[in-house]
């Protein structure tokens, strides 16, 4: 991102009033100007802050709501515990508020060894990565690129808009994603009457959940490199429309790329207009608005913020940010509305389309609502399928709502597109408890010992299904 970026924030901005004390206080303070103007906290200011894993023992409901509003409250649950990602600033904030908590874990960078993935498209080729290997979002946007040049019969290639820093003539990113089927007149057309149905894997909309893009890159090749030799894929790509978006989030992303061997923890997307969060920002406190609280349906509600500095800040208004009014945009322009505005009314059976949403790290499969534990009106096809995506992946993941597996949560992808349209969506956790493969940032090589394979089957679950997903 340009250095303009930063130019305006040279001061140390301090978090908002009301926000948990943010133990990185003194990195901001020392924050300096690097090549190519992200910021970056001196070596010693830095050395002060460790990212730490608090958990939360037996939280009451109040404290559950105090906790989103306030905390990095992370997407993982064990037994009646939850857990926030701080740092010793928030663990004494926490027990001064009176929470039972106690050190889970902290964290530590990795070895950082250079990336040396390539793929079948682009095999001579290696792109760029970070972190021992993970792609950059300029490698994302170049893999497509790639994918679609030397795919054209299998894939379409489409721009559905703008970041938010590029919406502001700060930089950013255009926003992309991939239509891939035996192409015939009509498909990957933008229009609610296309011929086939379609399945779609939507991923890194939180920009520190690293393996979730590459999930989706390993998806993307997978079918392209296989049509023609796997006849299960060769079916599916001849009947169906297979859409991804493997990074929904690009300047967030950036910002977490930015960190070199020490990503930062960032969430959100890059909107600074409001708040006077840290910067460079911390495991607990951030400029942005949270992607997954900031769709239209239920908007506003339990387990989404109105603290601009939170992590799960919901933005001012519904749909508020570029980056969510432009996906929603395209999916309204790929599936009809078969279920109507009101939350009794069920989707028919013959509705078509499924949708997958890619977190970590939880180890969570979940299905609507995620408001309210009262079951969705098409709660038996949604739990059916779920099920179905679990018995075929070699995970051990829960299934169910987020009230009951996990927390109510609202303005989220899955439940926007199932509230507004009606589709069958999803969002998994991919987790790995009790290894090294746990946590947002596990090791590159866990993308393909472990998640990748645990997720080919289910996804192939969920794209058999996208002409029949209630039946």
């Amino acid at each position: 991102m340009p250095a303009r970026w930063f130019r305006s924030h040279r001061r140390a901005s301090r978090p908002r009033r009301g926000l948990l004390p943010v133990a990185a206080a003194a990195a901001v303070a020392a924050a300096v100007l690097v090549p190519g103007g992200l910021s970056a906290a001196s070596p010693a200011a830095a050395a002060t802050v460790t990212p730490t894993e608090i958990r939360v023992v037996a939280p009451s409901a109040a404290q559950v709501k105090r906790l989103n509003e306030a905390y990095d409250l992370l997407e993982v649950r064990r037994g009646k515990d939850l857990f926030v990602m701080g740092d010793d600033a928030a663990l004494a904030a926490l027990r001064s508020e009176g929470f039972n908590v106690r050190v889970e874990r902290r964290f530590a960078p990795l070895p950082v060894t250079r990336g040396t993935s390539g793929s079948a498209i682009r095999a001579a080729a290696v792109y760029p990565t970070f972190f021992g290997g993970y792609h950059t979002v300029a490698a994302h946007r170049q893999h497509l690129q790639d994918v679609a040049g030397t795919y054209p019969n299998l894939t379409t290639l489409v721009d559905y808009g703008d970041s938010w820093l590029k919406t502001q003539g700060r930089g950013g990113n255009d926003l992309y994603a991939i239509c891939i089927t035996n192409k015939q007149a009509g498909d990957c057309v933008r229009t609610t009457t296309g011929h086939k149905p379609r399945s779609f894997v939507y991923a890194a909309i939180h920009a520190r959940e690293l393996a979730t893009a590459e999930v989706a890159w390993n998806w993307i090749d997978y079918l392209v490199t296989s049509y023609g030799t796997d006849s299960t894929v060769t079916n599916l790509l001849n009947t169906t429309e297979l859409w991804v978006i493997p990074v929904a989030n690009p300047d967030g992303r950036q910002i977490v790329e930015s960190g070199g061997s020490s990503p930062y923890f960032q969430r959100k997307n890059a909107n600074d207009s409001r708040g006077s969060c840290a910067r460079p920002p911390t495991s607990t406190n951030q400029h942005g608005v949270d992607m997954n609280r900031n769709a239209t349906w239920a908007w506003g509600g339990v387990g989404s913020s109105s603290s601009a500095c939170s992590q799960t800040y919901r933005g001012t208004t519904a749909a508020s940010e570029p980056e969510t009014s432009a996906q929603q945009a395209l999916f309204n322009s790929l599936f009809a509305d078969r279920r109507g505005t009101s939350r009794s009314s069920a989707a028919p059976t013959d509705t078509t389309g499924t949708f997958m949403s890619y977190h970590s790290y939880a180890g969570l499969r979940l299905l609507p609502w995620g408001d309210t534990s009262t079951n969705a009106p098409n709660d038996a096809g949604l739990r059916s399928l779920a099920n179905a995506m679990e018995s075929a992946s070699t995970s051990t993941y829960t299934v169910g709502q987020g009230p009951e597996i996990l927390y109510a949560t609202t303005g989220t992808t899955d439940d926007d597109l199932y509230g507004r349209l009606g589709i069958a969506a999803f969002t998994t956790e991919l987790g790995a408890s009790g290894t090294s493969c746990d946590g947002f940032m596990p090791p590159f090589s866990c993308v393909s010992s472990r998640f990748w394979p645990q997720e080919r089957s289910a996804l192939l679950v969920l794209a058999r299904e996208a002409g029949s997903p209630y039946r």
